[in-house]
C-alpha cells in the first residue's frame, strides 16, 4: 500500500521534485512561503512530517501548482484517482531512499516530459537512466516515481529485472508479464497458456490506462522491449548498468547518463545519515570520507552505516581505513552482496569479454587520470580497431567514462577494482609488460612531438626501442605536436613519476628531457624544474652522463626562469663539466648560451656576449645552422646591452633572416623581439614596435605563451616611452593575464608597471 500525506517518506519525493521542476532553490521557496530552509530541507528528506493546511496552501502557490496539482500536494497518496473504478490499482514501488540528496538536474529532466501542456503527448513515455554499479540509478528512479505516481491514478508496476548481479539469471520478459498480470489481477483462468498470449494481454489490459511501470535493473535492450505498453498514457522508467542506445533509436527513449553526486552532494549525503552534530565536530574528516569514497552513493552509504554503528569512534578513524587503496574495498563491504562495492562492481565485469575484461584490468596499470584510444592500444598490445571496441564495450558497460571525445577515465573505486582483479588474473610480470609498453608509447610520441616543435637539426637522444605491440603516435606538424602535448599534459607528468618510481630509469629522464620544449611555450616552470630534478636522479642512478649532463642543462635553464640565479649557475656549470668530459660540442654550445643568457640577466654583459661567442664557434664547427641562429641572436642582444646599438640591429637581422631561411617561426619570433630591443634603444619607437607586434603576433600562433607574454611586455614600454599611456596598459594587461594564469613570477614586475603613476 502507498503512504498517505501525512507520511514524510511520501510527501518529501513530491515536494522536492516539485520545487526543482519550479527551478527554485531551498532558499528562494523558504523566502516565497515564511518557512526556514530547514523545516524544506527536512520536510523534503522525510525528517519532519508534513506543515498545517495553511502551510502547504504557501508552498502550491509558490510553486506555481494549478489546483489539481495544489489538491495533490495538500492530500498526496500514490496512485491519486483511479480512472478505471472497479479495476485493481497496483502499488507495487518500492520504499524510496531515505535522506536522498541531489540528482536537481536528473529529476528536472525526468519530470519535464510530464510538464509539457496537456500532460503526456499521445505516445509511450520512456526514460532510461545508465551508470555505473552504485551510482544511484534506483534511488533516483523510485524517489522521482514516488513523487510523480499522483499523476497515474492506475498505478505503479514495479520488477527487478536482475540484469547485473544475484540473485540468479536475469528474469526473462515472460516472467515479468506473468507478474504483471497477476498485480492487475487476472483471473488465474483468464491467463493464456502461451507467453506470447499472455504478451498481449498484458498490452492491452494497458490501453487507455495511466500507469508508471519502473523496470529496474536491465542487463539490455532485449530484456525490456517485450515490457513496454503498446498505446499512449503510461510511462515507463527503465535502470540499468548498460547504455540502452537501442531504446532510444527504436523507441524514442530519453538516455539519462547518472555520475556520481557532486562533492558538497556526497558530504551532505554522509551527514543526513550520520547527524549534524557528529559531523559538525570532523568537517574536514567528512570531506575525506567523501573523496575517498569516490563520490559513489552505494560506497558512501556503507561508509555511514559503518560509522553509525560506531558512534564513539571519531570520523577521522574511518577515513584511515579507506586511505590505503588497497584496502579500500574490503573496508567498504559490510557482509551483504547486494551492498557490497565488490560485489556490484563484480556484476558488471561478468558481461564482459575476454579482451575487453582484460583492458579493464590494465588500465590500473595506467597512472591516469585519463588515457586516449592509441595509448589504451599500446597497453594492451592490441591494435588501434580492437582498442577502440574494447573502449566503447567498457563505456557502454559504465565501467569507463568517455569524459571528452577520445579520452576515457574511471573513478577511483573502479580503478581499485581493476587493481585488484589484475592482481588476481595478471601475474606481476604482465603487469609490468602493459607498464613497459604504455612508457613506449608516451616516450616515442612525446620525442616525435618535441622534434616538431623545434626544427632539426638538433642533439637527438638515443631512444630505446619500443616492446612489441607498441604503436607510438605520429604528430603530423607544429600544431598537431603542441595539441598532443597538451591533452596528454598531466598523463605526462604521471607517466613520468610512475617511471621513476617502478625502476624504469631511462624513461625517467627521457620523458622530461621530451617534454621540456613544450613546458617552456606553455609557461610550466615548476613542473619543468621538479621533473629535471627527477630526471637528474633517473640519470645518476644509471650512470649515464649524457642523460645527467640534458637534465643539468634543462635544470639549469628551468632554475633561471624561477629567478634562482645560484642554482641555475651550479647546475650549468656541473652540466658543462659533464658535456666536455663525454666531448659533446652540442651540448657545450648550448649550455654556453644559457649560460650567457644567465650572466646577461645578472648584468654581467660582457661575460655574457663571450660565452653566446664561444658558443657560436661551436656551432659553426658543427656546421648547426639552427645552433648558428640562436647564438647570434644572443650576441645581438648582448651588444645592445653594451650600447653596441648598431651592431646589435646588423647582429639581430642576420639572426632573423637565419631563423627565416631554417623555416624555425619560433626561432623567427625570438629574433623579432630581440631586434625590437635594438631598435627601441636606437630611439626607433615605431620601428621597434612593429617588431614587437610580429614577435607577439607569432608566439600566440604558436601558442607560446610565455614568450607572448614577455613580448607584450615589452610592447608595452615601447607605447609607455611614445607617451600612449592607454595602449601601454592594454598591452600591460594582456601580459599580466597570461602571467598570472601561467603563475610566472614576471607577474609582479608587470604589476609594478601598471601601479607605477
Amino acid at each position: 500500500m502507498g503512504r498517505d500525506a501525512d507520511s514524510p517518506g511520501g510527501f518529501g519525493p513530491l515536494l522536492r521534485c516539485q520545487r526543482v521542476a519550479a527551478g527554485l532553490t531551498q532558499e528562494q521557496l523558504a523566502e516565497r512561503t515564511g518557512l526556514s530552509v530547514r523545516s524544506i530541507s527536512d520536510m523534503e528528506r522525510g525528517i519532519t512530517a508534513c506543515p498545517r493546511r495553511s502551510s502547504m496552501a504557501l508552498l502550491a502557490a509558490a510553486l506555481g501548482l494549478d489546483d489539481r496539482g495544489a489538491r495533490a500536494l495538500a492530500a498526496w497518496r500514490p496512485g491519486g484517482e483511479n480512472l478505471f473504478p472497479g479495476l485493481p490499482v497496483p502499488r507495487q514501488l518500492p520504499a524510496a531512499v531515505p535522506g536522498f540528496v541531489g540528482r536537481e538536474a536528473e529529476l528536472r529532466a525526468l519530470s519535464a516530459p510530464l510538464d509539457q501542456p496537456g500532460g503526456p503527448p499521445g505516445t509511450v513515455l520512456i526514460s532510461a537512466i545508465d551508470g555505473t554499479a552504485g551510482v544511484g540509478k534506483t534511488a533516483l528512479a523510485v524517489y522521482w516515481a514516488h513523487s510523480v505516481a499522483w499523476r497515474f491514478g492506475d498505478g505503479q508496476l514495479y520488477v527487478n529485472l536482475h540484469g547485473f548481479g544475484p540473485p540468479g539469471p536475469p528474469v526473462t520478459p515472460a516472467e515479468v508479464v506473468r507478474g504483471f498480470l497477476d498485480a492487475l489481477e487476472v483471473p488465474p483462468e483468464k491467463i493464456p497458456a502461451r507467453p506470447e498470449s499472455q504478451a498481449a494481454l498484458y498490452r492491452s489490459l494497458l490501453v487507455g490506462r495511466r500507469l508508471l511501470i519502473v523496470l529496474d535493473n536491465a542487463r539490455d535492450t532485449e530484456q525490456v522491449r517485450p515490457l513496454l505498453p503498446g498505446s499512449p498514457g503510461s510511462l515507463v522508467v527503465v535502470t540499468s548498468r548498460a547504455e540502452l542506445a537501442g531504446l532510444a533509436a527504436i523507441e524514442g527513449a530519453r538516455l539519462l547518463t547518472l555520475d556520481v553526486l557532486t562533492g558538497s552532494e556526497a558530504v551532505e549525503l554522509l551527514a543526513g545519515r550520520l547527524g549534524r552534530d557528529r559531523v559538525t565536530a570532523e568537517p574536514a574528516a567528512l570531506t575525506a570520507l567523501a573523496g575517498f569514497c569516490a563520490r559513489l552513493p552505494l560506497a558512501l552509504a556503507i561508509a555511514a552505516a559503518r560509522a553509525a554503528a560506531r558512534p564513539r569512534f571519531p570520523l577521522a578513524v574511518l577515513a584511515a581505513e579507506l586511505r590505503d587503496d588497497a584496502g579500500r574495498l574490503d573496508a567498504l563491504d559490510v557482509g551483504d552482496a547486494a551492498s557490497s562495492v565488490q560485489a556490484v562492481f563484480s556484476w558488471s565485469c561478468r558481461q564482459l569479454t575476454g579482451p575487453a575484461a582484460r583492458l579493464f584490468r590494465l588500465l590500473s596499470v595506467h597512472p591516469g587520470p585519463d588515457i586516449s584510444a592509441p595509448a589504451a592500444a599500446s597497453l594492451t598490445g592490441s591494435g588501434p580497431h580492437e582498442s577502440h571496441q574494447m573502449l566503447g564495450e567498457l563505456t557502454r558497460a559504465h565501467l569507463i567514462s568517455e569524459h571528452a571525445p577520445g579520452r576515457y577515465a574511471f573513478h577511483d573505486l573502479l580503478r581499485a577494482y581493476a587493481a585488484e582483479q589484475a592482481r588476481a588474473h595478471d601475474g606481476a610480470s604482465a603487469r609490468r609488460a602493459a607498464l613497459h609498453r604504455v612508457l613506449d608509447h608516451y616516450l616515442h610520441t612525446a620525442y616525435a612531438a618535441r622534434l616538431l616543435l623545434r626544427p632539426p637539426p638538433r642533439p637527438p637522444i638515443t631512444l630505446v626501442v619500443p616492446q612489441p605491440g607498441v604503436t607510438p603516435e605520429s604528430p603530423g606538424g607544429y600544431q598537431q605536436a603542441l595539441d598532443w602535448f597538451t591533452a596528454e599534459h598531466q598523463v605526462l607528468l604521471a607517466v613520468a613519476s610512475l617511471a621513476a618510481e617502478t625502476g624504469f630509469d631511462v624513461y625517467a629522464w627521457q620523458l622530461p628531457w621530451s617534454m621540456a620544449d613544450f613546458l617552456v611555450r606553455c609557461g610550466y616552470l615548476h613542473e619543468r624544474a621538479a621533473l629535471q630534478r627527477s630526471a637528474l636522479e633517473a640519470a645518476t642512478r644509471l650512470g649515464d652522463k649524457s642523460g645527467q649532463a640534458a637534465a643539468l642543462l634543462q635544470l639549469g635553464a628551468a632554475c633561471h626562469a624561477l629567478g634562482d640565479y645560484d642554482q641555475a649557475r651550479d647546475r650549468l656549470s656541473d652540466g658543462l663539466g659533464l658535456y666536455r668530459q663525454i666531448g659533446d660540442l652540442c651540448g657545450e654550445a648550448r649550455v654556453r648560451m644559457m649560460i650567457g643568457s644567465l650572466l646577461g640577466d645578472q648584468g654581467r654583459d660582457a661575460a655574457a656576449l663571450s660565452q653566446a661567442e664561444q658558443a657560436l664557434d661551436l656551432f659553426r664547427a658543427l656546421g648547426d645552422r639552427a645552433g648558428q641562429a640562436g647564438a647570434l641572436n644572443d650576441i645581438g642582444c648582448c651588444h645592445a646591452e653594451l650600447g653596441h646599438l648598431r651592431q646589435a640591429r646588423v647582429v639581430c637581422e642576420e639572426a632573423l633572416a637565419l631563423q627565416q631561411e631554417l623555416g624555425n617561426r619560433i626561432g623567427e619570433a625570438v629574433s623579432w623581439d630581440s631586434l625590437g630591443r635594438a631598435e627601441y634603444q636606437l630611439g626607433n619607437l615605431a620601428g621597434a614596435a612593429e617588431c614587437y607586434q610580429r614577435a607577439m603576433r607569432l608566439f600566440r600562433e604558436l601558442r607560446a605563451r610565455s614568450a607572448e607574454a614577455e613580448a607584450c611586455t615589452h610592447l608595452g614600454d615601447i607605447r609607455h616611452a611614445d607617451g600612449d599611456h592607454f595602449a601601454a596598459r592594454t598591452a600591460w594587461l594582456r601580459a599580466l593575464d597570461i602571467f598570472d594564469d601561467l603563475h610566472h613570477p614576471q607577474a609582479d614586475k608587470v604589476r609594478e608597471r601598471l601601479m607605477a603613476p
